[in-house]
């Protein structure tokens, strides 16, 4: 397991396996976000298996799997919903943790300073340069 802090609340990592809960559960985690579509990998680390590890480990799982398609306002709202209404700290997965980086800075872009959310996620390893226009639009929908 690979976390990357991006918030006291909500850390991000790159694709997580059944032998990593041990680790996540070590590392204080309360609940696990599973932002990659079972499509992308094979059985063993699909949502089913890392669901079943996690719970078995008194952990909570949820499930919002985000392709550059689904990346839209409905999902960017559901992640900040679960990431804001589940146990905290909160771990959330994806192939990179960038989806996972990504659709974080866009939930919190009307609520927190997008200087903020570009070092933090820099900090974590995620250059989201790129992303900085739509962030700085959104912005301004405080």
């Amino acid at each position: 397991m690979d976390a990357r802090t991006l918030t006291p609340r909500y850390s991000v990592s790159p694709q997580i396996s059944v032998e990593d809960v041990p680790a996540i559960v070590a590392a204080g985690f309360k609940t696990v976000i599973c932002n990659r579509p079972d499509a992308e990998v094979p059985p063993s680390h699909q949502a089913a298996a890392l669901r079943a590890a996690v719970e078995a480990a008194g952990l909570r799982f949820e499930e919002l799997p985000l392709t550059h398609q689904t990346m839209n306002a409905q999902n960017v709202a559901r992640q900040r919903a679960l990431y804001e209404g589940c146990p905290e700290p909160v771990l959330a997965y994806c192939a990179s943790g960038t989806r996972c980086s990504v659709v974080w800075a866009l939930s919190e872009a009307t609520g927190r300073d997008v200087e903020e959310i570009m070092a933090a996620t820099s900090e974590a390893g995620y250059d989201l340069a790129g992303l900085r226009p739509t962030i700085e639009a959104l912005s301004t929908q405080k």
